[in-house]
């Protein structure tokens, strides 16, 4: 089981923006993602539950793409917050993304029973406009490869 006690970007956003199904953390019904930083790059880990099964022994697709989506969103909120000069846990709550878009390729089926590893290179193109590529891993064998273009939430989304 993964240990829920490390740092994440998700567990400091504030409650307002805390709901996502794929990585909200107030979503009791959720996947809770949880993402951090590994040196460079971000890594997301997640046991995939039963109902998370495509066929007998392998994991949805529809699940990593939702894990791809949250890892990417939430590897651009660490990268602008670190860029802005804070780290989690300094008392400034780090910036809130939504998806521009999200491509997948799956390269080989994903297993069932084993812990998956996300693993994202973030990339700034523009001031409020982030690419991360993203790598998920079944034990040592890469799955899937996703891209993940993250915005900085409009203001417009801010309910008043």
């Amino acid at each position: 089981m993964v240990d829920k006690k490390i740092q994440a970007v998700q567990d400091f956003y504030p409650d307002d923006f805390s709901w996502c199904y794929g990585c909200g953390r107030l979503n009791e019904k959720g996947h809770h993602i949880r993402t951090r930083w590994e040196g460079d790059h971000t890594v997301t880990e997640y046991d995939p539950k039963p109902e998370h099964t495509a066929l007998p022994g392998f994991v949805y697709g529809g699940f990593i793409a939702s894990l791809i989506d949250c890892h990417g969103t939430g590897s651009a909120a660490l990268a602008l917050h670190r860029k802005n000069g804070h780290e989690l846990g300094d008392g400034t709550p780090p910036p809130r993304f939504v998806t521009a878009s999200l491509n997948i390729n799956y390269l080989k089926p994903t297993p069932m029973g084993v812990t998956l590893k996300a693993i994202g290179t973030v990339e700034e193109i523009h001031p409020k406009k982030w690419k991360v590529l993203t790598e998920v891993y079944a034990d040592d064998v890469l799955c899937v490869r996703g891209e993940v273009i993250a915005v900085v939430m409009p203001e417009t989304f801010i309910k008043k």
